[in-house]
């Protein structure tokens, strides 16, 4: 499998010409005179023809490295979204943009999806998206093969490991498009995922074969902090009242714990709205609407809330209910300081979560593997929120990532008491290594702890010599220590073997006695909570006055266009026109964000306010 980073790869040498109009195009389409860290390696290797997979943090600008390209190369691209309302969003970005982008979905009527179609058809669209489930018909790829196809990109594409191996199996049968398709680019494109969900994405859809760039996934200006969940309801609401008048989401794992939560908070005085898949479209497009065009609003959602929102100041993200992944954990903070600004991620944890979450794996329609791989991924949360060593450190170092000690997060801020269990650690290793390092943390604590399963004697493990030495503790106590050894990076759990634990270096180092190993001291004493308070970016009182007009003419114009108040102009964009305070159209077009289309747009009326201000 090729799969390089993008530290090790090298630039993709592209034509003049086509050097030429990419540089023309970030800057007046998007208003950008130099790509984000990370970008300009993704688009020229997509530009280039490379089949590409980019995993890049929240808020990088990963739209950018496919709808650069599609703009550049020409013709028709199409986008594959899981979606609508995401779809509708980009759609609705790019056309303030100037560029030709449709969307044809089940949202619309059948007389909009033929008009648009038409156009399509004619040549007149440059970007149009679409679901796998529309995308992958047979008539629906008949008639793209009659057309000039620049680019196909699949966004959010960890969806195709995480909803393909269960209820939406078309995302599994996008590996076709590069038989289909085999002279057009393929991009896939995702915030969140780990090496064996790239793995799988590479495998599935480019046959296995693709380069791989992976952007740092750290966001430093997120405090990460967990506390035991003991009375949720009143948890939530102290956490949220503290913290007044800013943007903040609060997940809940069911849609009638987010019916309750959001009329608590409603009832406390807290302008908050609910989210979930069982309110109507038009009141789910609402509530989204009312969050992205004002501050101060909290939107209590399921995880069917988040994707592809674009607020860059939502001060914090709190979980009332553990994430079944670190995956789906790390993808949900994301939406949290988009802005660079201070801001928080709060969990809330039980191992009644735990048992909900294990739950839902066994009922789901998925294979025994796959349902197998589900379960190693939740118990990395649950090491995740069992660690006694820098939170930051243990999410990094799931995705690859080493890092030290980070000062910003509650175990670094108010460490806990532990104990040396650096003996039972060394037992626990001894054993994995016994064993052959070919089994995960259940079977190694059954070990353990004597039990002679049917699989157990069958391999001979009943005779080790180290058989039930550790059963004066439960196998539960064995499992949360297996968990600590991998959060810790002194086992490897390989979810290409289905999750089987191995020893690292850091495990050597404990089984030869040259490191200690400790675990959390149990104690009946609740956590504080020393996530201090985000704040606002600083700006000068006349700037935040400007800021505020600025924000008013946005909802204004965003309300007559009938889409999310963002779409017009991002908040960091309004922010540098309060501090910059161009006068002109050129002065304006400075502005990172103000492309040309919007220039024409939106320049005058911007400008009448900045001016005004004087």
């Amino acid at each position: 499998m090729n799969m390089r980073a993008t530290a090790s790869a090298a630039s993709d040498v592209l034509a003049p010409e086509i050097e030429a109009r990419k540089t023309a195009i970030l800057a007046e389409v998007f208003g950008f005179d130099r790509f984000r860290p990370g970008q300009q390696e993704v688009v020229d290797a997509v530009l280039a023809g490379v089949p590409t997979l980019a995993v890049m943090p929240t808020g990088a600008g990963k739209s950018l490295c496919y709808q650069l390209p599609a703009l550049t190369l020409g013709g028709l691209s199409i986008v594959i979204s899981p979606l609508i309302a995401l779809m509708d969003d980009q759609v609705n970005a790019l056309k303030l943009q100037g560029v030709a982008a449709e969307a044809i979905h089940s949202g619309k009527p059948r007389e909009d999806n033929v008009a648009i179609w038409r156009r399509v058809a004619a040549g007149e669209v440059r970007l149009l998206y679409l679901a796998p489930e529309r995308l992958m018909t047979d008539r629906m790829l008949q008639a793209l093969s009659r057309l000039p196809l620049g680019l196909v990109a699949v966004d959010e594409a960890h969806c195709i490991s995480q909803w393909g191996h269960s209820f939406r199996n078309e995302y599994l049968q996008l590996g076709r498009l590069r038989e289909i398709f085999p002279a057009v680019p393929l991009v896939a494109l995702t915030a969140t995922a780990d090496k064996a969900t790239q793995g799988d994405i590479v495998e599935r859809l480019f046959g296995g074969t693709a380069r791989v760039f992976v952007s740092g996934f750290d966001r430093p200006n997120i405090f990460i902090g967990m506390e035991e969940k003991k009375d949720p309801a009143r948890q939530i609401e102290s956490y949220v009242k503290a913290r007044p008048r800013v943007p903040g989401i609060v997940y809940r794992i069911s849609r009638k714990k987010v019916e309750e939560t959001a009329e608590r908070l409603v009832a406390a005085g807290v302008r908050a709205l609910p989210y979930h898949a069982g309110l109507t479209p038009e009141q789910r497009a609402a509530h989204q609407e009312a969050f992205l065009a004002e501050d101060g609003i909290v939107m209590v959602a399921t995880v069917a809330f988040g994707m592809g929102i674009d607020k860059s100041n939502v001060r914090y993200v709190l979980h009332a209910d553990a994430p079944g992944s670190l995956e789906a954990y790390y993808q949900e903070i994301g939406r949290a300081g988009r802005d660079g600004q201070p801001s928080e991620a709060h969990l809330l944890y039980s191992g009644g979560d735990i048992a909900t979450r294990r739950r839902f794996i066994d009922e789901e329609q998925s294979s025994p593997e796959r349902k197998l791989v589900e379960a190693r991924r939740l118990d990395s949360m649950v090491g995740f929120c069992e660690a006694v060593t820098c939170r930051r450190a243990v999410l990094l170092g799931y995705f690859g990532e080493r890092a030290k000690a980070c000062g910003h997060c509650d175990v670094c801020r108010d460490p806990p008491k532990v104990i040396d269990a650096s003996r039972q650690a060394a037992l626990a290793l001894r054993l994995a290594r016994a064993t052959g390092e070919r089994y995960g943390a259940a079977y190694l604590a059954a070990v353990i702890t004597g039990q002679r399963s049917d699989q157990v004697c069958a391999r001979g493990h009943d005779r080790l010599a180290d058989f039930g030495a550790g059963a004066d503790r439960p196998a539960t106590e064995w499992r949360a220590l297996l968990r600590q050894l991998v959060a810790t990076g002194a086992l490897h759990a390989d979810a290409e073997r289905f999750g089987a634990l191995a020893l690292t270096d850091h495990g050597r180092s404990i089984l030869d006695g040259t490191r200690t190993f400790t675990l959390r001291a149990p104690s009946k004493a609740p956590r504080r909570d020393r996530a201090s308070r985000a704040e606002a970016p600083e700006l000068a009182p006349a700037e935040a006055s400007l800021l505020q007009k600025l924000k008013a003419l946005r909802r204004e114009l965003a309300a007559e266009r009938g889409v999310p108040a963002y779409v017009v102009f991002a908040d960091r964009t309004l922010e540098e026109m309060a501090v910059e305070h161009p006068r002109t159209r050129t002065e304006l077009a400075g502005v990172k964000g103000v492309g040309a289309a919007k220039l024409e747009a939106f320049g005058a009326a911007f400008l009448k306010i900045l001016k005004e201000f004087s």
